[in-house]
């Protein structure tokens, strides 16, 4: 007889409260490394694995589009706002970061972890769509935390401006 504790049951029971999201959000790891010492591997990971579960093709990760949102999560998190123009565009940081591309930004605020800042991007249609575009081949993620400790997170997505023409 399959003796069932308490913490098999709860992990049985969650598992299949989640199932229903897993076509859309796979469920990745909320421990291992706080935000601000995620590696570009976990993050490549975590976002490459919603892009599959979702018939996505996988993206690399750029380290110009890195420093572009590394800009922008700082200046959220300086400001304490959340906004994607906080006196310099998106082209502007890009431009800056030496990125010449098609973009397009992801920006969140209060998420403690980057399985929920995905999730609140694959909830909301705009920023789902830029997660999930087909036409970006690469991206940058970068979490800053703000003087009271609200952590922003920017992502920006990147490709050749020819697959927007036509």
């Amino acid at each position: 007889m399959l003796k069932t504790t308490r913490r098999s049951f709860l992990i049985l029971a969650s598992a299949a409260m989640l199932s229903a999201c897993a076509s859309t959000i796979p469920v990745l790891p909320k421990g291992g490394s706080s935000p601000e010492t995620l590696t570009d591997g976990e993050i490549l990971a975590a976002i490459n694995a919603v892009r599959k579960a979702n018939g996505a093709p996988a993206w690399s990760y750029n380290q110009r589009l890195e420093d572009a949102a590394r800009a922008q999560a700082r200046l959220m998190a300086q400001k304490d706002t959340l906004s994607h123009d906080l006196g310099v565009t998106l082209r502007q940081r890009v431009t800056s970061a030496g990125y010449l591309g098609a973009v397009g930004e992801n920006v969140a605020k209060g998420y403690t972890n980057l399985q929920d800042a995905i999730e609140g991007w694959m909830n909301s249609s705009g920023h789902r769509s830029t997660l999930l575009n087909g036409k970006f081949v690469e991206f940058g993620l970068a979490v800053a935390r703000s003087p009271s400790g609200k952590l922003y997170w920017a992502m920006i997505a990147g490709g050749s401006f020819q697959a927007w023409i036509g």
